[in-house]
């Protein structure tokens, strides 16, 4: 059996696939010829200044000596919000009747809390002056027991 003809088309697709190979090849051994790997091209290095540079920098312009003991490998502590059973009085700054949620500004702490609409004994609307009890829900502080303030 005899092989099938090559037409015009499936040879240039073949000359371009050899002439890829052939660039490719010929980038691979220019890169080998200068000396330099991909890697020294991405290595960036701190100076004492603390400015980027690509030249590692001289040991003994080093100032600063750190101590093992100083080092704490841990989560931050975070504010600890004061979550007492008091009662804390705020301004309603946002809250949507159709989907029964808002916040509340607390008047002390002028931090944002949250108030949904199963959490209120009485209907609320943004401005109101409400009293509230915090308590800490999944995603932060939620207000609960909430009613107008008289």
């Amino acid at each position: 059996m005899g092989r099938a003809q090559e037409t015009f088309f499936k040879k240039e697709v073949r000359n371009k696939k050899e002439k890829k190979k052939k660039e490719k090849e010929a980038k691979r051994l220019a890169k080998k010829e200068q000396g330099k790997s991909s890697m020294d091209d991405m290595m960036a290095y701190v100076d004492e200044n603390g400015m980027i540079t690509d030249t590692p920098p001289d040991p003994n312009k080093k100032k600063t000596v750190i101590k093992a003991e100083n080092i704490e490998i841990s989560i931050p502590k975070s504010e600890a919000v004061s979550l007492t059973d008091s009662v804390r009085k705020g301004t309603v700054s946002f809250f949507n009747d159709s989907k029964g949620f808002g916040f509340i500004v607390d008047s002390e702490t002028k931090e944002s809390i949250f108030v949904h609409v199963n959490n209120t004994e009485e209907e609320i609307k943004e401005n109101n002056i409400v009293s509230f009890e915090v308590e800490m829900g999944l995603k932060g502080p939620n207000a609960i027991r909430v009613k107008l303030f008289k």
